[in-house]
């Protein structure tokens, strides 16, 4: 299993404005959407300032979240991008495989990518996902420009939130009737 150490920090500052998000759509009661713990086991604690500094994952993670929209079971995951290509690498096959069995009991997967660079937010549809996976798995591209991304799923803060992802879920779901 891999190893935490500094690396577990990346994408914090998106991780707080999902979770801010998620508590304003639990407040007006439109979902109600949990973070999933990643199980560490630690291996060195700073006794001093108690905090843990080395620790070993117990297990793979899933996705992010979890949770259910107006009775929609969905799950999602967030990364972080700072270029204008996202590479694949940074999502995990076990991760694409959860998605795809979440979709076939009827849930609906996604990506919330947020590229820093540019301070746009993105929700990327699986099918579209598992359209750039199967090309990178045929031996095409290992990444996806954001030129190839459907301009009307990038997410405009409105209403106070942060990153209105059901926006992007009900676009989602008019393409799927």
């Amino acid at each position: 299993m891999g190893t935490w150490n500094t690396r577990g920090l990346r994408g914090s500052t998106l991780e707080e404005l999902v979770n801010r998000t998620n508590e304003q759509y639990a407040r007006k009661k439109l979902a109600l959407i949990q973070k999933i713990p990643t199980p560490i086991t630690p291996v060195r604690i700073d006794k001093e300032q108690r905090h843990i500094t080395l620790a070993y994952f117990e297990q793979r993670s899933t996705v992010d979240y979890i949770g259910a929209v107006q009775g929609i079971p969905v799950c999602f995951d967030a990364k972080e991008c700072r270029a204008s290509t996202f590479p694949l690498a940074n999502i995990h096959p076990h991760q694409v495989q959860f998605m795809d069995g979440f979709e076939q009991q009827g849930g609906i997967s996604f990506l919330l990518i947020f590229f820093s660079a540019d301070n746009q937010f993105y929700y990327l549809r699986h099918k579209r996902l598992k359209e750039f996976w199967e090309r990178m798995e045929g031996g095409g591209r290992k990444s996806f420009t954001r030129q190839e991304l459907e301009e009307e799923f990038y997410l405009a803060p409105k209403e106070g939130l942060f990153i209105p992802y059901l926006d992007g879920l009900q676009r989602d779901l008019k393409l799927r009737d």
